[in-house]
């Protein structure tokens, strides 16, 4: 299994104005570094949860499908449309399934693409299948609950002042915990 990024968010959920009231800095001089400090703080967060905050869209590349009547699972969430699932002959020639041969529950927990019917089988037995699909909370920034953005604040910040390089045998500068109590009622648990 794999995943693609194949388009990434139109916006971030924090912007460089947003970023430099909470740094209380004027001027433009960092706005590169804090644009990319920004990115950093959303793939991080994104990562922590196993969500897309804002619209984007992936790739799932599968070899076989899950045994049985089984859905497939996908790696992160909430899943807000599937585009396109492409079967992959022996030759490599694609096959579009159409939709009416699965249901999409993806805002569930752990979002999945459930068979209407069966699955079948790709004839390659390498990246027989391909699922494109959105993934995001929503299309903008106002979409994103105010705790995740602020907790993207407070990784910006602390990122901000922490640029320098570690030293071996130098402590780390740990992330605040503050970032993980305002993230944690969004994690995922897992029983």
């Amino acid at each position: 299994m794999s995943l693609a990024l194949t388009s990434g968010p139109a916006v971030e959920p924090v912007t460089v104005s947003e970023a430099k009231a909470h740094l209380r800095l004027d001027g433009s001089a960092e706005d590169i570094l804090i644009a990319s400090l920004i990115v950093t703080s959303r793939l991080h967060v994104e990562a922590a949860l196993g969500l897309a905050l804002i619209t984007q869209g992936w790739r799932l590349t599968l070899d076989q499908w899950p045994p049985g009547r089984e859905p497939v699972r996908f790696p992160l969430r909430p899943i807000a449309a599937v585009t396109s699932v492409t079967l992959y002959d022996a030759n490599g020639d694609a096959t579009l399934i159409t939709s009416d041969r699965y249901l999409l529950d993806g805002q569930a927990l752990s979002p999945r693409l459930i068979p209407n019917g069966g699955w079948t089988a790709p004839g390659r037995a390498h990246a027989g299948i391909e699922i494109e699909f959105e993934a995001g909370i929503g299309a903008i920034a106002a979409d994103v609950p105010a705790p995740i953005r602020h907790a993207i604040l407070l990784l910006v910040a602390h990122w901000y002042e922490h640029r320098d390089p570690l030293e071996i045998g130098q402590a780390a500068a740990l992330i605040p915990a503050a970032v993980s109590d305002l993230l944690k009622p969004y994690r995922e648990v897992r029983l």
